[in-house]
């Protein structure tokens, strides 16, 4: 039976390194590229040597239908865009993910490669967390000085993901900590993940953490019995966590402060408490109704918003301030987003996508589902409705949905392997 080191090892000299470089280079902007890059030379290199590779593996067709809705979306989306070198840039930007997703569904055939994988994604979050941790108590981290209203590790002060990257990703520290040590195992990873998680700033990230932890509940409990008391001890440790960084950190405690003003009821107070979403969110209604059926283009949120936006509106007021003249970035929400960007069409199409997979998910049997269950619950609050979200066609979270669905592709029709051990124990690396 091999160990952690012999796991991670093997999955830093493998074809696998491509596909991990993604998430280890994903703190560092663009440079995360460098991955998709190199998976698409993987791929073209797959093809030549075998131009019928794709018709023998059902999770890499599985892919394309999936990514063909996502990028349909945005095409139709593009016909009569407010910003047209934009939203046809997007699509065109949107095509790397083919290749990406193609890549690890060849590269990931074997369970021991699943399991090996999950252990190398795991060892880049101990360092997030370790590198957030050493900067909430000292001020130091591999990313400079924190924000001022938020731990921002490797990330640094000018890009704050750290949480939603941390919370979306965190299945992954927590199964290979489960498969290694056991229940104490999984309960102690959680608490080491739940401080920077906190600390990030994040509302959506808390939201998505939660949900995480209440996935792992039932993955551990199985009866709604035990379930509702894993979840009774989730939520007193997360309010332990709560009344402490509300003791020792201002960022913390100031966060949550302007979130407690949802209470007061009005609806300033709740807009303050939203950081003004609710006021983007009533312009991306509006933005729906006057382009109802494809949208007003991909990454065109930002232009059309003053068209629709009161004129003493916060964003535009700031965006007029600085000579740009645009509006807020994007919706912060995964349905506005599709209905504003894409229209009706769109959302048939993201629906359309949602039950072929949920469909594949079904049929591939229980095995299947529990070696895929880290990146199934990563994709499941990555994409739960009722959050705020980050923009699902940019070039940074856009990469890291599309990094996801290539894995769960993969992880849906792995060969199983001899030499894996049962999912209590310790994961082994064959071939």
């Amino acid at each position: 039976m091999t160990t952690f080191g012999s796991s991670l090892k093997a999955a830093l000299h493998s074809p696998l390194l491509p596909f991990w470089l993604v998430i280890a280079l994903l703190p560092f902007g663009r440079s995360a590229e460098l991955g998709t890059l190199l998976c698409l030379l993987g791929v073209i290199m797959l093809f030549a040597r075998d131009p019928a590779a794709l018709r023998q593996h059902p999770g890499a067709q599985l892919l394309l239908w999936l990514l063909a809705a996502y990028v349909a979306a945005a095409l139709f989306s593009a016909v009569d865009a407010i910003r047209p070198g934009k939203s046809w840039s997007t699509v065109a930007a949107t095509l790397r993910y083919v290749p990406l997703g193609l890549y690890a569904c060849f590269a990931i055939r074997r369970e021991a490669k699943l399991q090996a994988l999950y252990i190398a994604v795991a060892a880049v979050l101990a360092l997030w967390c370790a590198d957030a941790w050493v900067q909430a108590l000292t001020g130091w981290s591999l990313g400079g000085h924190p924000e001022a209203l938020r731990v921002s590790g490797i990330f640094g002060a000018d890009n704050l993901k750290l949480g939603p990257s941390l919370a979306v990703l965190s299945p992954f520290a927590l199964w290979v900590a489960r498969q290694r040590w056991g229940r104490p195992g999984l309960v102690l990873a959680a608490v080491l993940v739940l401080g920077p998680v906190l600390l990030a700033g994040s509302r959506s990230a808390w939201l998505c953490y939660v949900l995480v932890l209440a996935g792992f509940a039932w993955q551990e409990a199985r009866t709604l019995w035990r379930f509702s008391l894993w979840c009774a001890a989730a939520a007193l440790l997360l309010a332990l966590a709560g009344v402490v960084a509300w003791n020792t950190s201002v960022r913390f405690h100031d966060r949550m402060a302007r979130s407690l003003l949802v209470l007061h009821g009005t609806d300033r107070s709740v807009d303050t408490a939203l950081s003004g979403r609710l006021d983007i969110w009533r312009v991306g209604v509006a933005m729906t109704a006057a382009h109802p059926v494809n949208g007003v283009g991909v990454r065109g949120f930002r232009y059309a918003y003053p068209q629709f936006a009161p004129a003493n509106d916060h964003f535009v007021v700031s965006a007029e301030a600085c000579g740009v003249g645009e509006g807020a970035c994007h919706p912060h929400q995964l349905l506005l987003e599709i209905l504003t960007n894409t229209g009706l069409l769109g959302l048939a199409l993201w629906l359309a996508a949602a039950g072929l997979a949920w469909r594949a998910w079904r049929r591939v049997g229980a095995a299947a589902r529990a070696r895929a269950f880290p990146v199934s619950l990563a994709l499941g609050v990555m994409l739960f409705p009722l959050n705020s979200h980050l923009a699902f066609y940019s070039a940074w979270w856009g990469l890291l949905f599309a990094w996801l669905l290539g894995l769960w592709c993969a992880a849906l029709y792995v060969e199983r392997s001899p030499a894996v051990s049962t999912p209590a124990a310790v994961p082994a690396v064959g071939s």
